[in-house]
């Protein structure tokens, strides 16, 4: 008798595999992350705990030095890059947990002193020319005369251009860069905005000489900055433009910047009158015409560059 194969099971009628539902996180897990790793908040909190601990750090390897003279002007160049670096190497490692490459931080190697950088320098220049070119119609501002002759003036313009620079890179990369990039991915950009800026103009208060006004001016040219790297895609126009426009006010004109004003500066100028127009011992971004800039600045720059180049 031939054997007889069984017919095969129809693949209709074969069972599907079991799936399993997948395994729910904890509930402290989901606090911490969310669909798409550490959640947002808390890559900003990472952040800023990497950062103030290398502030820390530079304070306690620098605070047994107290240089004298230009030693000490040294000094604080020495503080600004210090402190740039303490912005920067949380941002790298970050970079690293969240697989980013650094520049969509804001800084993008590609693009750095590259047109945009200039052409902020070229705003942000003319800006502090224009600000005080109106207080000086006011007579609320006077140049002076030249403080500094020969190679000095050279020097200290280099001096503080570099300066300057360093000042421009931290404090938009810090306000601007990181952070904005790791809040925009929880809450959106122009909410990341609008709190960065206030805190912006918050730790302007710290500045001694410095007045509720002149942190508001402050905050609000943050905000303008937040514009530029919306529309520009990266952070370069904003630090050519704060690097140029603390330069002109502190060495160019001469004025106090944000309640400081420092040595090896070019002229003896004066801000006189009410301290509503003049800044006071704020300088220009304590005048009510800043407030004007800044209005001024929105709408030109809304309008030369229309495109939104910065996605997340």
């Amino acid at each position: 008798m031939d054997d007889v194969n069984p017919s095969p099971v129809p693949a209709s009628s074969a069972l599907p595999p079991k799936v399993l539902p997948p395994e729910k996180p904890s509930g402290i897990r989901r606090i911490f992350v969310g669909p798409h790793g550490i959640r947002a908040g808390w890559r900003f909190v990472l952040y800023a705990l990497m950062f103030r601990a290398m502030v820390l750090i530079l304070g306690f390897l620098l605070g047994p030095w107290n240089p004298h003279g230009t030693g000490r002007l040294w000094m604080q160049q020495i503080i600004e890059f210090g402190s740039l670096l303490a912005a920067l190497i949380p941002a790298i490692v970050m970079g690293r947990i969240e697989k980013h490459a650094f520049g969509d931080y804001g800084l993008p190697g590609q693009n750095a002193f590259g047109k945009l950088f200039w052409a902020g320098a070229i705003w942000g220049l003319l800006s502090i020319t224009v600000l005080l070119g109106g207080m000086r119609s006011f007579h609320a501002f006077y140049f002076g005369y030249v403080e500094l002759h020969g190679v000095r003036i050279l020097k200290f313009a280099f001096f503080w251009g570099l300066f300057f620079l360093l000042v421009g890179l931290f404090e938009e990369f810090l306000f601007r860069g990181y952070a904005q990039f790791a809040l925009t991915t929880g809450i959106g950009f122009w909410p990341s905005a609008v709190l960065l800026s206030a805190l912006f103009g918050r730790i302007h208060l710290e500045n001694q000489g410095e007045a509720w006004v002149g942190a508001l001016s402050a905050g609000l040219i943050g905000f303008f900055f937040c514009l530029t790297l919306r529309r520009t895609g990266n952070l370069w126009f904003a630090v050519g433009f704060h690097s140029a426009f603390d330069w002109g006010e502190t060495f160019l004109y001469s004025v106090p910047n944000s309640g400081n004003r420092f040595p090896g500066h070019l002229l003896s100028s004066s801000l006189q009158g009410p301290k509503w127009l003049s800044g006071g011992t704020v300088g220009p971004e304590g005048s009510v015409l800043v407030f004007v800039l800044i209005a001024v600045l929105w709408v030109a720059f809304d309008r030369m560059y229309p495109e939104v180049r910065y996605h997340v």
